[in-house]
């Protein structure tokens, strides 16, 4: 088992900046590969960014990438999420989940643990 705690949202402008952390507890979280999704009213959960267990691969979404960076430190237990150059559309409550496999996916299907998820609102 593994239980995630999701930090760091809030309120910001279009065009700034907020950091999302998620800090793990529970058996080993190297052995995990982390993943970002994010969810909108009336929309489905989608992907955002994922992180291989060691932390040398990364993946994006389109929609975020150039724009948002995930990253994860091993000896903190932690993943985070850097979102710059925020958008209204970017708005929506936030999630980390953890896949047993050395490697991200793309599906929510694909892993077992998550957090209860932050709100992050982008304002016009």
């Amino acid at each position: 088992q593994v239980q995630l705690v999701e930090s760091g949202g809030g309120l910001v402008q279009a065009g700034g900046s907020l950091s999302l952390s998620c800090t793990a507890s529970g058996r080993t979280f190297s052995s995990y590969a982390m993943g970002w999704f994010r969810q909108a009213p009336g929309k489905e959960r989608e992907f955002v960014a994922g992180i291989t267990r060691s932390g040398d691969s990364t993946n994006y979404a389109n929609s975020v990438k150039g724009r948002f960076s995930i990253s994860r430190d091993n000896a903190k237990n932690a993943v985070f999420l850097q979102m710059n150059s925020l958008k209204p559309e970017d708005t929506a409550v936030y999630y980390c989940a953890a896949r047993s496999s050395r490697w991200s996916s793309t599906s929510s299907y694909d892993y077992g643990y998550w957090g209860q998820g932050t709100q992050v609102t982008v304002s016009s």
